[in-house]
Parts: C-alpha cells; sequence; structure tokens
C-alpha cells in the first residue's frame, strides 16, 4: 500500500531547521510543548471555579503547615501533614524529621500536591495534555527539590561534615569523569567490567545464518534429550539481545537449555546511515520469517515456540497475525514479555508521542538517517527521573558514592540505533494510529488482525513498567481469540521485572489462564482477585512451554550444512559488538 508522504517532506529547509534544534532539545517538540501548556492555560482561565478552588487549597495547605510547624517546634513526633507517594524514596530517610528540615520537605511536598492539583480536573483539556502537563509539572518541581541541594538535604550535610567536605570533591570528580566520557561517546563507569562475550552473552552457541539485519544464534544444549519443539527469542532492536543472555546467573538462554530446550536467538543488526530506509516489513521478512526458515531446516517437522520481548514482541505479534491470516501454522505459541498491542493509552511514554513530536523526531532522523540511542535514553530516564537522574545526582555527585555497576546496567548503556524509516512507521501506524489494534496494519496486500491469533499466549507485563505500562498490556484480553491466554505481573520495571531468576531474590507475580469464550476480567478486577506467589516467574512459563511440548528426543545438530546454514561464527557472534 502506497503511504502517503508527510507534508514536511516538501519543504527541506524546515526539516534541516528541526533537525538540528532537535539536537540541541534532545529531540522535545517545542511546538507540542507550546499546545499542551496554551490548551491547559486557556481552560484554567476560563474555570473561575477551578481558580476559586485552587486559592481555597493554598489556604487549608498554608494553615495546616503553620499548624503542624508550630506542633513539630515544640513535638518532634508530630505526625507529618503528608507523606511521599509510594514510588518516591527521597525523604525516608530519619534525618528529614529533623527541624528544620521536616519543615523543608513537607513545605515541598505539600507545594508539589498544590501543582499536581492545578494542572488536573480541568474541563476541556484534553486528557493527553493534562498527563504531559503532569508529566512536566513534575519535572520542573523535581528540579528544585530539597534532595538536590547540599543545603537542604540533611543526608548530603550529615556526610558533609563527617568527612570535612571530602563527599563533595570526590563527587566533582564524579561529575567531570562523567561528563568527559559522555562527551567522547564512552560508556559509563564500571561498564568495561562487562563485556558481551566474556562476562556477558557466554552461553555457548553458533551463529547458524546472517543476513543484511540479523545473526541467527543456535545455542548448544546442555541435556541428552530436548523438547522436539525450539523457541525462537527475539528482543527489542532499540537494545542488544543479551537482555536474555546476560550473566550466568541472569541468563533466560542459560535457564531454558539447561531446562532441555533448543534455543535460537536474533541478534539486530546495529544499522548505520546506509541503513536508513530499512523499514517495518524488512524486520518481519529479513528477521522474523527467515529466522523461521533457517530453524524449520535445521529442525524439520516442529512447530516452533517463539518470544518476543517489547519492540520484538510487537514485530512478533504483527508475523503471527500475518501467519494465522495465511494459514502458516508453524508457530508452537507465543510468549510476549513486556510488548504494547494497544497504543491508546502507552502511559507517560505518550508525552512524547503526538503528530507534532513525531513529525519533529522523523527530521531529526531525516538528517542522521536513523534515531541514535543516547536521543532516545534521554527520554526514558525522564519516566523515571527520580531513580535515573536525581537521586543519582545525589548518590554520585553529592554523597560521592558510586554506585556498583552490575550485568543489567552494563547491558543498559549499549544501545543500538533505530532506522528512520523503520522508526517512522512504528511511531506513525502503531503510536499515533493504533493501526495494529484497530486491524488497519497492512502486511502484503490485506490487513492482519490480533484476533487471527488462536495459538497458545504468554503474555507477562510488570507493575512498575513506565514504557508499556501493565493496564495496558492487559487490553490483550480484548483483542485475541486465541485458544489460551495466560497473563503473568511480576514486580519491578520493564527490565528488572523480566531478568527475575529463581533464587532467593527472586520477585513474585501473579499469573492466571483465560481461556477462548471466557468473559473479560478488568485489571483492576483481576489484580484483587489473583493470588501472589512467591519466586520467579520463569519457572511458571518454562512448565508452561513444557506442557506444549512433545516428548523429549536427541538434540538436533548446530545448522544444517547440507541446506546452506553452516556454522558462521561462535556466539555471541559480530553484529552485537557493533558500536
Amino acid at each position: 500500500m502506497k503511504q502517503t508522504p508527510d507534508v514536511a517532506s516538501t519543504n527541506p529547509v524546515d526539516r534541516l531547521f528541526h533537525a538540528r534544534l532537535g539536537k540541541a532539545t534532545l529531540g522535545l517538540s517545542p511546538a507540542s510543548l507550546m499546545v499542551t501548556y496554551l490548551d491547559w492555560f486557556a481552560h484554567f482561565m476560563v474555570s473561575p471555579g477551578k481558580q476559586a478552588e485552587m486559592l481555597e487549597k493554598a489556604r487549608r495547605k498554608t494553615s495546616r503547615f503553620a499548624i503542624y510547624a508550630a506542633k513539630s517546634a515544640l513535638n518532634p513526633d508530630t505526625p507529618p501533614v503528608i507523606e511521599p507517594l509510594p514510588q518516591d524514596h527521597r525523604f525516608r530517610n530519619d534525618a528529614w524529621q529533623r527541624w528544620p528540615f521536616n519543615l523543608i520537605h513537607q513545605s515541598f511536598l505539600l507545594n508539589q500536591q498544590l501543582f499536581y492539583n492545578a494542572v488536573t480536573g480541568i474541563r476541556g483539556v484534553s486528557r493527553r495534555h493534562e498527563q504531559a502537563m503532569c508529566f512536566l509539572t513534575r519535572q520542573m518541581l523535581d528540579v528544585f527539590s530539597p534532595s538536590n541541594f547540599v543545603l537542604t538535604n540533611p543526608e548530603v550535610l550529615d556526610t558533609t561534615l563527617r568527612e570535612g567536605g571530602k563527599n563533595l570533591l570526590q563527587g566533582w570528580m564524579n561529575f567531570v569523569e562523567d561528563q568527559e566520557r559522555a562527551s567522547s561517546g564512552r560508556k559509563p563507569v564500571g561498564a568495561e567490567e562487562f563485556q558481551v562475550g566474556k562476562n556477558l552473552a557466554i552461553t555457548p552457541g553458533k551463529v547458524v545464518f546472517r543476513n543484511r539485519l540479523m545473526e541467527l544464534i543456535q545455542y548448544e544444549p546442555t541435556t541428552e534429550k530436548v523438547y522436539k519443539e525450539p523457541v525462537l527469542m527475539l528482543s527489542a532492536w532499540m537494545m542488544k539481545y543479551y537482555i536474555m543472555d546476560l550473566s550466568p546467573e541472569n541468563s533466560m538462554v542459560k535457564f531454558l537449555v539447561d531446562h532441555g530446550h533448543t534455543v535460537f536467538m536474533i541478534s539486530w543488526l546495529n544499522p548505520g546511515e546506509e541503513d536508513r530506509d530499512l523499514d517495518m516489513e524488512d524486520y518481519r521478512n529479513l528477521g522474523v520469517m527467515d529466522a523461521l526458515k533457517a530453524i524449520n531446516s535445521i529442525v524439520p517437522k516442529s512447530k516452533i515456540h517463539t518470544v518476543g520481548y517489547c519492540l520484538g514482541g510487537i514485530i512478533l505479534t504483527i508475523a503471527a497475525a500475518a501467519m494465522c491470516r495465511d494459514h502458516d501454522r508453524r508457530l508452537a505459541s507465543i510468549t510476549l514479555l513486556t510488548t504494547l498491542t494497544n497504543f491508546n493509552d502507552p502511559g507517560e511514554l505518550a508525552v512524547f508521542i503526538d503528530p507534532s513530536e513525531v513529525s519533529y523526531l522523523e527530521d531529526l532522523m531525516w538528517e542522521q538517517g536513523y534515531l541514535d540511542p543516547r536521543q532516545a535514553a534521554g527520554s526514558f530516564q525522564l519516566l523515571r527521573s527520580h531513580d535515573l537522574i536525581w537521586s543519582k545526582m545525589v548518590r554520585e555527585y553529592l554523597l560521592g558514592k558510586r554506585q556498583p555497576m552490575f550485568d543489567l546496567m552494563a547491558w543498559n548503556a549499549d544501545g543500538t540505533r533505530m532506522p528512520y524509516r523503520q522508526h517512522s512507521q512504528l511511531l506513525r501506524r502503531l503510536f499515533l494510529n493504533n493501526d495494529l489494534w484497530d486491524g488497519r496494519y497492512r502486511v502484503g496486500d490485506r490487513p492482519i488482525a490480533i484476533s487471527d491469533i488462536h495459538i497458545p499466549i504468554f503474555a507477562v507485563a510488570a507493575t512498575g513498567d513506565h514504557v508499556a505500562p501493565w493496564k495496558s498490556v492487559h487490553r490483550l484480553h480484548l483483542q485475541t481469540d486465541s485458544e489460551e491466554l495466560t497473563f503473568v505481573l511480576t514486580s519491578g520495571g520493564h527490565n528488572v521485572g523480566i531478568v527475575n531468576p529463581p533464587g532467593p531474590k527472586a520477585r513474585g507475580y501473579r499469573i492466571a489462564t483465560s481461556k477462548a469464550g471466557d468473559r473479560y476480567v478488568d485489571p483492576e478486577t483481576w489484580l484483587e482477585t489473583v493470588p501472589e506467589r512467591e519466586g520467579s516467574w520463569w519457572q511458571a512459563w518454562e512448565e508452561w512451554l513444557s506442557r506444549r511440548s512433545s516428548e523429549r528426543t536427541t538434540p538436533p545438530t548446530i545448522g544444517n550444512p547440507k541446506n546452506g546454514y553452516v556454522p558462521l561464527a561462535d556466539a555471541p557472534g559480530t553484529y552485537v559488538l557493533q558500536e
């Protein structure tokens, strides 16, 4: 289907201007921010009732704070006026209960609540703009949090007095080192201790197929017998695949191999400017479909379990829907890890996705040929600014303490670029137009539908996920007509919730299966009625895969030289090493 060209494509001067401006604004559209603010401000100005309500709230909060200040001066155990939100850990230390720091942080929290009340609940403001105003207001307030400054943070003051200022000197050295590394494109401090092929992604295997977009890795068996059906895993192409093969104790690949599964992994190319025209169909054909063809040759006459993580889950859903539409029955099951299929409510990520913002990003990518991982990382850091920006600043620059690097952090610093055309299609067709959910997304000359997928689905969401909010992931129940859908809700975030191996530190999870024909259960009711289990969801998932697999048999050969699939290199291959 011929795509309608973007109007901006006829104005190269505008595109070039936007591209240069975008580098200075970290990819955020000034026009989008302006429209958001004007929508809120115009409706607030014509809402005298809301204005009066805010004045009354300000009066009450001032009165409550004055009473608290007087009481706490006489009784240090006076209960606070307001408690921080559960996810806000800035003021948890007991030092914040001392005078005057109790007054400082209570005043800040009351003002934070007042600003939240001011930007919400105004008739006429679009829901997206209200979300954006909440997000932007929180970012602004976080800058001025008393925890960010030496003189208003009792933990920093105590440390400075105890160490004679050495913490601030060390913090300055940490800051300078971080800036030097960032300006030279080097990875964060400590990342050099984690190297792919040495202590990351070391599960033994071979690259058995390579094309211009991906390498296919087949892992060596560790059991005498393996299940007949192999497992194909796809990561998000904006990050390296080894999120699923970190250090051995955190490796999902090793876990599956050790339980008798034959595992294949797609390792995506790190595209450059010359790959600007790679599109979604290339990722489906050169990625999913070429991998399935190779696996069919290596493990003939066997259906295939498939696993997609985040964006990898999106392209897997598209491929599976197209295969089911065309009566291609090679898939045994689908596992979707933190994967959105309905993009109506992507949570706070919506702040960065509207027509203005997408056009702005397109112009930035148009000049470069790709979206740089550092440009994308800035947006994701803002989604969790408490943890990823400000707490890091306080810990490393004010307290002078480096957080020890670990495998997941090292992986997170190893992003990949995204081709201009493919990322533009992803943003416009899925996030803006929701074509996949609404049955308008075309593969070939016809649309596909998620409801055509009639094979077992295992979907995993995480409670603290800011990229794929769990309630949005749960909406898959509204669309799928598969014979069964098993939904897992694990604690943690987008990555930490998935990297959850069995062990004493494993996070809890909830799991429930709905069969074809069962009545829909909304997310709130689901959360209330499904009991929490201890341990790792990996074990429940492996048992789920095993029950849907045939008897164990002799492991297949590595590759199939007779059919042209000759081992090309040892795992982890070459694409994952591209900078």
